[in-house]
């Protein structure tokens, strides 16, 4: 679905001529919403383009507007579809998407901190010299800049990087893990600067949540949910949490023990975003 029907028909063609090389799938590609009748996952991406030097949040209330005419139509054409947001602000986009569709929260959700997470167990990976399948550690919070490193979690192969250094993560860390964290920040602001826009790491990233909702596979991805409880936060508002998917959404959220400085950093997060909400115009 798009709006620019010869882009879109273009892009439809590019990929139907590769359609030899993957599992036999049929491509549709229309400015009318009908064609996404009956879906199960409606992954949205739409929205204005990030600019260099803006933040995420000051999209807000430009791609709200874009999203009051996609959802209203995408819900009339798949009542029973579970909603993927990836336009960002996602966290806030997401919490848009629910209100503007009146769909259950567990059928609402956005691609969150799943990539952020990625790139933060690449950059372990990185400085630690192992494959970052088999470094485990979670952002959570913000998909932006006031995301939160779990450090208290992180491990590799079970060992934890906390009893290896007490101040992982922490000012006077003497092995700066901190600046991990901030090059996770700004990944997508150095690719912006570099290439324009971000777009292979993130369609992965989609590519691995879609796989969760349509084979049932309950596996956890840190994505945008209605966090409302969790940690002492208060309000409905939206944030990644490592959550349990499956074929109708997201079925639980994991509660992940939080030392008291993750907690508080998720809960200035989570007044941040809620203050964001206030001031939106639906």
């Amino acid at each position: 679905m798009d709006t620019m029907a010869d882009k879109l028909k273009g892009e439809m063609m590019d990929l139907q001529h590769g359609s030899a090389f993957i599992k036999n799938a049929k491509i549709q590609a229309s400015t009318d919403y009908a064609v996404t009748a009956g879906s199960h996952v409606c992954v949205v991406t739409a929205g204005v383009r990030q600019r260099v030097g803006e933040t995420r949040l000051d999209l807000v209330q430009r791609n709200t507007d874009v999203l009051k005419k996609i959802i209203p139509e995408l819900v009339k054409h798949s009542p029973d579809a579970i909603l993927l947001i990836a336009s960002n602000p996602v966290d806030i986009l997401t919490y848009v998407s629910w209100k503007i569709s009146g769909l259950p929260k567990h059928r609402v959700i956005g691609s969150g901190t799943n990539l952020d997470s990625a790139r933060f167990r690449y950059m372990l990976s990185s400085k630690l010299g192992v494959a970052s399948t088999s470094c485990h550690g979670y952002i959570i919070g913000e998909h932006g800049d006031s995301s939160v490193p779990v450090w208290s979690g992180v491990n590799i192969a079970g060992v934890m990087l906390r009893d290896l250094n007490k101040s992982v993560g922490q000012e006077g860390d003497p092995e700066n893990w901190k600046d991990t964290h901030m090059k996770v920040v700004n990944a997508a602001y150095e690719v912006i600067k570099l290439k324009g826009y971000t777009s292979w790491a993130i369609g992965l990233s989609l590519t691995e949540i879609v796989r969760a909702l349509i084979t049932d596979s309950n596996t956890i991805h840190p994505v945008t949910t209605c966090i409302k409880g969790e940690h002492g936060v208060e309000g409905d508002v939206f944030l990644s949490l490592p959550c349990v998917l499956g074929r109708h959404g997201m079925y639980d959220v994991i509660r992940q023990p939080l030392n008291d400085h993750e907690r508080e950093m998720l809960l200035k997060s989570a007044n941040l975003m809620l203050k964001i909400q206030a001031d939106i115009k639906l």
